[in-house]
């Protein structure tokens, strides 16, 4: 478990003993359990590998929980040339899942950083939101989680995340709105404080999106 979510479910106030892992076979019989209930035979030609294939997309989809952000940016760079201005990543995909449901939600991450003395290398930048989208998440608590952990991690003067994404607990199930998208926003320090630094990060993304 890393530092942020330790950090993260210290501040829920809850004093919670680890959750013992099951092995393989209680997750796949987890999923037989859940074949049996939606009404089909788990034994079904058809569905008899599903538990394996499911757990195996489990591994995948959740391996956020086994990597470390922390890690992924500490391998900094500090010789920037006297470099100033913004580093704008746009067009990150997004693939997560809904804690509440666990159904996924998809889209596009903007991250930008203003840094100081150190920067880091680019693709760190999008594998930390791919380490973050990898668990059960609230896009809210998701695009919080990225900017806390560039900030830790680069001290840089300022850090800009904006994610839009399309639920599929709302589209899919409950009221079945389709094409509707969350836009969430994380603004730190000089882009929360200088509205021109602001406007120009989210001008960035509008072009990205054209």
């Amino acid at each position: 478990m890393d530092a942020i979510t330790e950090r993260t479910l210290a501040a829920s106030g809850l004093d919670l003993e680890p959750v013992k892992r099951p092995s393989r076979e209680e997750a796949m019989e987890a999923v037989r359990t859940l074949i049996a209930w939606a009404g089909d035979d788990p034994r079904r030609e058809g569905v008899i590998d599903t538990p394996k294939r499911v757990v195996d997309a489990y591994g995948e989809w959740f391996e956020g929980y086994t990597a470390d952000p922390g890690k992924e940016l500490s391998r900094i760079f500090e010789d920037v040339q006297g470099y100033d201005d913004i580093v704008f990543l746009k067009d990150i995909e997004v693939e997560s899942h809904c804690e509440h449901h666990m159904a996924p939600f998809l889209g596009k991450a903007y991250v930008a950083y203003m840094p100081t003395n150190r920067v880091v290398g680019i693709s760190k930048l999008a594998r930390v939101v791919e380490i973050f989208a990898k668990r059960l998440q609230t896009q809210e608590t998701m695009t919080q989680q990225i900017a806390d952990a560039i900030c830790d991690s680069l001290k840089p003067a300022g850090v800009a995340i904006l994610i839009d994404a399309e639920h599929q607990c709302m589209t899919t199930r409950g009221v079945h709105h389709r094409n509707v998208s969350t836009i969430t926003t994380q603004f730190r320090g000089v882009f929360k404080t200088d509205n021109n630094l602001r406007d120009r990060f989210l001008s960035f993304v509008e072009m990205a999106k054209r």
